[in-house]
């Protein structure tokens, strides 16, 4: 806004307070001299290009302000750039989400951004509350007309409305809940952050059937029915019914904490012997939740997959001698380890785990005579890919078969490799167990809804090689140091992740502590122990 205009609304509609500039004001093309070929010849000479000047960004987002608090959506529409998309979202802000008395108060504009607050009314049912939120627009040049206009998104109208997604304020489509953590402690998204995706999913799963009764909101309806809605506002908050979760309070508080210190961050806790999921966290939280629903390579974390296979097959021990040169090569792809380090000549395969060996793993490939055989053992062991029944939506991690270089990638957690914290947390999980128990988050009793089941398990001399060569890389290998303040019987796996070229690793790592599993990836945060290490290493402390 230009210095001295200053925007209020009485009875709903604006009032100038300086500056001279009205409605309208926008529509600056043309002029009226000549008849009507020497108006179009005007109109088009005068065809603005270019940013807009601040005077038009001042011009356009007061004229879009004015209409859209005054309630008149045709008008508002007309001030954008996409006329039918932005009329019938901004037609329903006073109609089907009921939201009256607004009032916008614009901020400086930077460029051509223009943020604003809105402050407006609920009414419904005889009940009223106020909603305010914060949200900006940015005000472009139309193509063809050289208006200076809206630049329109769903977000101009509140900051978490997605395309295709409805606001309105009603009765619910299901009752609220009051989830409970393993010991009866109530969880919240305003205490527990990360929990509000999760406890959206378990509203919409199990609100119907948790005995409570609906309350009237103001709520975004997403396009997709499957995903779920967002509370904005509780007019009648109704009767919540009860949903007992698996998750555990302590873990989860240590989770929100560990993840903030990181940028990007997500972790999620399991209790090995049951597949029950203690800690869900996210930095930051989105409606996407990619501690449980992300796809990336998870770099030498998989390691602990890779020696399942090669322990399974007995082509080493934990015990045995394991070849790690500095580098090898493997069907015209050359590898090679961190900083091009080599391990002497009689070294152990738990000292090549431990200290994060590539080669050693890649040297071996050839020896199980089947490029696909990680693919299966992922699958058939490890349970990656099974279509995982947690009680909200996952994404359960991909191994596909590969031949050639790419399956070699495979082997040390990169190429064609997707997981996510859920799905590590569950590998190290099967790998300190032997068996596949599929991660909860509800008791299954709770819809007796059928959980994946894997084919095989691990032989017991296999899981306790698996391990030990676990509690060595906690002890005296890459991940001493993160490990160092975890208590109890306790190992570890540590990766970094080279993703589409970036300049500095995702940092992997997992983790146990007697029966509790935990794995955490921090993106760009180089390597394993150095920035995922301590987040995983914070949530073990708490226990669960």
């Amino acid at each position: 806004m230009r210095s001295g205009v200053r925007v209020a609304v009485v009875g709903g509609v604006f009032v100038l307070a300086a500056g001279g500039i009205g409605y309208g004001a926008y529509s600056m093309l043309g002029d009226g001299d000549g008849g009507d070929d020497g108006k179009a010849r005007s109109a088009s000479a005068r065809v603005r290009t270019g940013p807009p000047s601040a005077q038009e960004t001042a011009e356009t987002s007061k004229g879009f302000f004015d209409a859209w608090a005054s309630g008149d959506a045709a008008a508002a529409a007309l001030l954008t750039d996409n006329e039918a998309s932005a009329e019938p979202v901004l037609a329903s802000f006073g109609g089907a989400a009921r939201i009256g008395e607004v009032t916008i108060t614009p901020g400086p504009a930077v460029g051509t951004k223009v943020p604003y607050t809105v402050k407006a009314t609920v009414s419904h049912g005889g009940k009223s509350k106020p909603l305010s939120y914060a949200s900006e627009l940015t005000v472009v040049r139309g193509p063809n007309s050289g208006k200076a206009l809206v630049d329109w998104a769903p977000t101009v109208v509140h900051p978490r409305l997605t395309e295709g997604a409805t606001l309105r304020t009603g009765e619910s489509a299901t009752p609220a809940i009051e989830a409970v953590d393993r010991n009866g402690t109530v969880l919240t998204k305003e205490k527990y952050p990360s929990l509000g995706p999760v406890l959206e999913t378990l509203r919409q799963k199990y609100g119907k059937s948790s005995g409570g009764s609906a309350g009237i909101e103001t709520r975004i309806e997403p396009a997709d029915e499957s995903q779920p809605g967002t509370t904005l506002l509780t007019l009648s908050p109704g009767t919540p019914g009860k949903v007992q979760t698996t998750l555990d309070a302590g873990a989860q508080a240590a989770a929100e904490r560990a993840v903030k210190k990181y940028a990007q961050a997500s972790v999620v806790a399991v209790r090995p012997s049951t597949g029950a999921i203690r800690a869900v966290a996210n930095n930051p939280v989105t409606e996407f939740n990619v501690a449980l629903q992300g796809k990336q390579a998870p770099g030498s974390t998989l390691k602990i997959v890779t020696a399942a296979l090669l322990l399974d097959k007995g082509l080493v021990t934990a015990n045995g001698a394991a070849e790690c040169p500095k580098d090898a090569m493997y069907q015209g792809r050359s590898f090679h380890n961190l900083d091009n380090f080599g391990l002497p000549d009689g070294s152990t395969f738990t000292q090549s785990f431990a200290r994060s060996c590539n080669t050693a793993f890649i040297k071996l490939i050839d020896d199980t005579k089947d490029d696909a055989a990680l693919a299966k053992e992922a699958r058939d062991v490890f349970g990656i890919g099974l279509d995982w029944k947690s009680g909200v939506v996952t994404t359960d991690g991909s191994v596909p078969e590969e031949t050639g270089g790419e399956a070699a990638a495979q082997y040390i957690g990169q190429g064609t490799v997707q997981m996510n914290a859920l799905n590590m947390a569950s590998v190290t999980a099967t790998a300190i167990t032997g068996t596949f128990r599929q991660p909860v988050i509800v008791p299954q009793t709770l819809d007796d809804r059928r959980l994946a089941s894997a084919a095989r398990s691990l032989s017991p001399s296999v899981t306790q090689q698996l391990k030990t060569m676990m509690r060595a890389t906690a002890a005296w290998g890459t991940g001493a140091k993160a490990m160092a303040p975890v208590g109890g019987d306790k190992g570890a796996k540590t990766g970094s992740a080279e993703v589409d070229g970036q300049e500095t690793s995702n940092s992997w790592f997992t983790g146990f502590s007697d029966d509790l599993a935990a794995a955490a990836v921090v993106q760009t945060g180089g390597h394993g122990g150095d920035a995922a290490g301590p987040v995983v290493a914070e949530v073990l402390k708490a226990g669960g």
